[in-house]
């Protein structure tokens, strides 16, 4: 009997809920209300859209998230996050090269103003 109750203990630690043997089965599941759901978004700074997308870009992402172990809406939202991210990089790695091409034309025209 007390190691019965032992492996019920030791069941309910952090890592049995972070490896998802604990909490994943849909009888946990339930719906919050709208007010509850509209709190964690402004926390989490999440706003919903609606979006129309081609299915199999859908099922792909299905598929990827599977792979993955998340669901594909999370997905998408980082791989979105990326992309972002890797545009901001670009930009400024361009604005970096159009500033360093006009440097040296900035020293050539202070040599200029010095001579005359």
């Amino acid at each position: 009997m007390i190691a019965k109750m032992k492996k019920v203990k030791n069941h309910n630690t952090a890592d049995a809920w972070e490896s998802g043997d604990l909490g994943r089965d849909i009888k946990h599941a339930r719906a919050v209300d709208k007010k509850l759901g509209s709190q964690i978004d402004d926390v989490l700074g999440l706003q919903m859209i609606s979006i129309r997308l081609e299915k199999d870009l859908i099922e792909s992402y299905k598929l990827l998230g599977a792979k993955y172990d998340m669901g594909y809406q999370p997905l998408m939202r980082e791989a979105l996050k990326r992309f972002v991210e890797g545009e901001f990089k670009l930009i400024a790695s361009e604005a970096l090269e159009k500033q360093k091409a006009a440097k040296p034309k900035l020293n050539t025209i202070k040599r200029i103003k010095k001579a005359a």
